[in-house]
């Protein structure tokens, strides 16, 4: 599986967490549908309309607003809650049996009834098509579904899985309808049949076109009368002349720091527009291939482990739209500390780099070369990685250079083993530490970089997953944390801010940008 991942810190709105730091204005507007129609632009894509094969930010948000999970995430929370369902609860002593009954009166866009038939349908469907692109892999412990009657839906798990509401809360867990979709394939027409608060009215290369859904039963309370997205395919300059010309109300992920910095400041551009910022769950990792001769050395990994600051690149690459990341977990996330702040200290120290890497025999400047691909993690990546090889460089311990790579020749290139260091960027598919944690390690883990630790994929990683309280997971994570920050797999090194850029006539954005990664455009009101 590749990283679920987008353009780091500079995106607008990137994937969320913690707490909302400044809004735009009180939520107005009238509900149910009867408010003025927004236009929201970005730049990433829509890959995908059909909830088994999207799996990406741009896919996920389409899917949060035209279908319906059995759960949500409610504004401003991290737990989930009923949604399609009535409600939802495990039925053993072990977390391997959740059931859920659905609610009352549900109807998809089409006027067709939803019943625990589309459910199972919907998980069967996802699983057996099994795409590349999709969610699927968030389910191997998933065992079979079942559906005592019609309103029932059981989910038998091969093990214990105490995340799993939470995976079934996001984006993977869109119920679609098993009248309107196929069993064995995609659908391939660029329609969607779901039962959220929208219907996709039209999706093309440029826009998608949402309305309101009438036979809409669950806890949004819809603020607008329609949606207009609009596709900026990456071109971030276009996207702000388009907010500053009126074209669009709102701008969701795609603008740079200096856009957001420029706007904030000049007057003469920023007339009539607010910046809402808020923290985020996205975060970047040096990743170090432990099998390769060098970055395979831990004197190597401690010593740029001691030599990186953190604070210069948030600051100097970042406009500081970026905060220092001292942990896996990030800050907001349930079990999150600061294992390598504890570790190596809040500034560099060239002595105790020096010190690894005496300790280990190795006398002269270590060669290294850092891989970046700024054409999945943003134009800032090479800047961003210029910088960490003169920091290394100017310790005079190292001789560091930097390569920047294609994503797709990148991502070859990882799986082969070619790379000491590179970069990652991670996502989370719900805000879970378990999201920051299983996939990282262990065999065949998503950083592909050959690490294995056998107490964390061995103990910690199912003990935590067995435990349905989950602050009561603190323990075992702050452990597994500290290990991370001991071995040096990886090495973090900022946690996103989050953006939207609004027209200040546009309200209810402070409901859209929170830990669960959802972008309500239902909360979103215009006068």
């Amino acid at each position: 599986m590749n990283m679920r991942t987008t353009w780091p810190v500079l995106s607008i709105a990137t994937a969320l967490t913690g707490t909302l730091l400044t809004g735009c204005g009180s939520q107005s507007g009238d509900s149910g549908g009867t408010g003025s129609s927004v236009v929201i632009g970005m730049t990433d894509e829509v890959l995908a309309t059909d909830p088994a094969s999207g799996y990406d930010p741009g896919s996920w948000l389409l899917f949060n607003n035209v279908f319906q999970s059995l759960l949500s995430f409610p504004k401003g929370g991290t737990e989930p809650e009923p949604e399609a369902a009535k409600s939802c609860s495990f039925t053993d002593g072990d977390t391997r049996v959740y059931e859920c009954t659905l609610r009352d009166g549900l109807k998809f866009s089409n006027g067709d009834e939803l019943t625990s038939e589309d459910v199972k349908f919907s998980f069967d469907r996802m699983m057996k098509i099994n795409d590349a692109d999709g969610p699927a892999i968030m389910f191997p412990m998933l065992d079979k579904v079942e559906t005592p009657d019609e309103k029932t839906v059981v989910f038998q798990l091969k093990v214990p899985d105490a995340t799993f509401p939470s995976k079934i809360a996001s984006g993977a867990g869109s119920i679609v309808n098993h009248q309107e979709y196929d069993a064995d394939g995609l659908r391939e027409d660029g329609e969607a049949v779901g039962s959220g608060p929208y219907q996709l009215d039209s999706f093309s290369e440029d826009e998608a076109v949402f309305s309101v859904n009438e036979n809409y039963e669950g806890n949004a309370d819809v603020q607008n009368s329609g949606v207009t997205l609009k596709f900026f395919h990456g071109d971030r300059s276009r996207l702000r002349k388009a907010l500053t010309d009126t074209k669009v109300d709102v701008a969701y992920r795609g603008l740079a720091a200096q856009d957001v910095a420029d706007i904030e400041t000049d007057t003469s551009t920023s007339q009539g527009i607010d910046v809402i910022e808020g923290s985020s769950a996205e975060v970047q990792h040096l990743v170090f291939n432990t099998q390769d001769p060098v970055a395979g050395k831990l004197s190597v990994r401690k010593a740029i482990a001691h030599l990186l600051d953190r604070e210069a690149l948030v600051e100097e690459v970042y406009d500081s739209t970026a905060t220092p990341l001292y942990s896996i977990i990030p800050a907001g996330i349930t079990g999150h500390n600061t294992a390598f702040f504890d570790t190596y200290g809040a500034r560099p120290s060239r002595t105790k780099a020096e010190d690894e890497l005496r300790a280990d025999g190795i006398t002269e400047k270590v060669k290294l070369t850092l891989w970046s691909t700024p054409t999945r993690y943003g134009p800032s990546t090479d800047q961003e990685f210029e910088a960490i090889a003169e920091q290394l460089n100017a310790s005079g311990l190292f001789d560091a250079s930097v390569k920047s790579v294609a994503y797709d020749q990148y991502e070859k290139d990882i799986e082969a083993g070619k790379y000491g260091v590179y970069v990652k960027g991670w996502v989370p598919d719900y805000p879970d530490p378990d999201n920051f944690t299983a996939p990282f390690f262990g065999e065949g883990n998503v950083l592909g970089n050959g690490y294995t630790n056998s107490t964390v994929t061995g103990q910690l990683i199912p003990e935590t997953a067995a435990l349905s309280d989950r602050s009561s997971t603190a323990q075992q994570y702050g452990k597994l944390q500290d290990i991370v920050a001991e071995e040096v797999p990886v090495l973090p090194i900022w946690q996103a801010k989050q953006y939207a850029v609004v027209r200040d006539n546009v309200y209810g954005l402070e409901y859209c940008l929170d830990a669960s990664t959802v972008f309500r455009f239902w909360e979103i009101s215009k006068d």
